[in-house]
């Protein structure tokens, strides 16, 4: 806790209206880079193009904690800001707000793949599950029917890498 502290102190606070337009402009352009990159991985998980979409993870991340440490800054100015850049405040919360919206979208989208890939393994855990077992045995059996049982093939095999 002591070294968090730290470090919320080391943070140059914002003395004029450069700084905190500086500081906003920032903020903004990573928060439109991040939007870009998420925007990007819902149109691919859409698609159905897992693959392509979790190549954007990597940079996903890596802006995701810039723009958070952006916003620790933003909180620590916060009073500065309001005093210095009033508009550009409004802008930011603005921004922000969009990329709510822009996240719950993210968010359903990758719920509903995640809830049909589910979907699809358990159905397949169902088939594989089921007994290969010709009609022709078992308690359920009718004698003479005429049908050979072909031996169990086994497993079946599921690749999880998409």
């Amino acid at each position: 806790m002591l070294e968090r502290m730290r470090v919320v102190d080391e943070r140059p606070r914002v003395s004029n209206a450069i700084e905190a337009e500086r500081l906003i402009e920032a903020v903004m352009e990573t928060l439109s880079a991040l939007s870009h990159v998420v925007g990007e991985e819902t149109g691919l998980v859409k698609a159905g193009r897992l693959k392509d979409a979790m190549e954007r993870e990597a940079r996903k991340a890596e802006l995701a904690g810039v723009y958070m440490k952006g916003v620790e800054q933003v909180k620590l100015n916060a009073v500065a800001l309001a005093r210095f850049a009033p508009e550009r405040v409004k802008r930011l919360k603005s921004a922000h707000l969009a990329f709510q919206e822009l996240i719950d979208l993210n968010q359903t989208v990758l719920a509903t793949a995640r809830a049909i890939s589910e979907s699809i393994m358990r159905d397949l855990a169902v088939d594989t599950n089921k007994q290969n077992r010709a009609p022709g045995y078992g308690p359920t059996a009718t004698v003479g029917a005429g049908v050979f049982a072909r031996p169990n093939a086994g497993p079946m095999v599921i690749s999880k890498s998409l």
